[in-house]
């Protein structure tokens, strides 16, 4: 597949917490995607677009983007034809960061399958995911039911780099195949 006719995909960083592991997390899932083939990867870190939390002063539904901040994330999901968030659990629910990076822009969102790679304790983030899949639904993306929790994720990682165990890749894999195939048959809504 040339990389003219690849899909967009961008993984996003969902934490900005000092001292986090979602870099370490997304670069395992970054890596899986370019082993992939199926897509043309960028990673994306949300603590280096720095949004704040809603400081535009119009409905994000007209896409009248005041700060510089906002046009740099418009334009990063605008040319995105899949996502994944890379997202942890803090107090049983997705962090801020990610919930308000959601809800700062509208129509960018449409008709885009939007993956999840969840990481935590004992439940593996899922009930981050679950929150996130009702807030992915609810801004016109497609949130795949297959998300990839990755449980106890301290132990899986070693100077900086995630040891994933068989279901890990597993589900990665599956994944990105979801993906690639609702990116396909959602691309020419969301280019519409």
């Amino acid at each position: 597949m040339s990389s003219d006719s690849k899909l967009k995909l961008k993984i996003v960083i969902g934490s900005t917490r000092p001292g986090r592991v979602g870099p370490d997390v997304a670069n395992w899932v970054d890596t899986g995607a370019r082993e992939h083939g199926g897509f043309a990867v960028e990673l994306v870190d949300l603590a280096d677009i720095g949004l704040p939390l809603l400081d535009e002063p119009k409905h994000p539904a007209m896409q009248d983007y005041q700060h510089d901040h906002t046009k740099k994330w418009s334009a990063v999901i605008g040319d995105a034809d899949a996502v994944i968030f890379v997202t942890p659990e803090y107090d049983f629910f997705a962090p801020a960061t990610l919930v308000n990076a959601l809800q700062v822009i509208a129509k960018e969102w449409k008709y885009k399958p939007v993956g999840i790679v969840s990481y935590g304790g004992i439940s593996g983030g899922l009930r981050s995911a679950q929150e996130l899949r009702t807030l992915i639904a609810n801004k016109g993306a497609m949130p795949l039911p297959n998300v990839v929790p990755i449980p106890m994720v301290f132990p899986l990682l070693e100077d900086g780099t995630v040891k994933a165990n068989d279901p890990m890749k597993e589900g990665l894999q599956g994944l990105f195949d979801e993906l690639l195939k609702w990116g396909q048959a959602l691309k020419p809504l969301h280019s519409a």
